[in-house]
């Protein structure tokens, strides 16, 4: 467990967790303005994040009374062009924690974890209003690109195919 000056410690996300990973995917989907939007269950993390087949991974970051105060949830992806890489589904820091320190050290755990794993590329959106994400990626000289265009099925369409 790494401690920072600041009394934060980042380490990897365990079952005992999914509880508050939960919590703050909810808080994120507030801060988002879609707080229905949130489908997913307790269940459903455990296992796609424990089970056979584990889909996701995650680090949480907590402060020096051991409570979770943010996490950062990633996966392996893979590209035809470039070939391995992590993608970055979300990094959430609860409100109070917000621009002291917590998302840089989440965001650094993701990218020693991607060059751990040798990936070529760690991949990740941001809303185009979300301008605090913005500035903190453009912090790492992070290629912002424009020109792609999110395409998504939901499950009820999955469904009726």
């Amino acid at each position: 467990m790494n401690t920072t000056p600041e009394n934060y410690s980042i380490r990897k996300g365990e079952r005992k967790d999914l509880s508050r990973l939960l919590e703050l995917i909810q808080e994120l989907a507030i801060y988002e303005n879609a707080p229905d939007a949130v489908t997913n269950t307790l269940e459903l993390l455990e296992e796609d994040g424990f089970g056979a087949k584990a889909l996701y991974r995650f680090f949480v970051a907590e402060n020096s009374k051991q409570e979770v105060i943010g996490i950062a949830l990633f996966y392996p992806k893979y590209s035809t062009w470039k070939g391995r890489g992590l993608y970055l589904d979300d990094i959430v820091v609860t409100e109070r924690y917000r621009r002291m320190g917590v998302g840089k050290l989440l965001f650094d755990a993701v990218v020693k974890t991607a060059q751990e794993e040798k990936a070529r590329l760690l991949w990740w959106q941001v809303l185009d209003w979300n301008t605090p994400a913005i500035e903190f990626y453009k912090k790492y000289n992070a290629n912002i690109e424009g020109g792609w265009l999110n395409c998504v099925l939901q499950k009820d369409q999955l469904e009726r195919m």
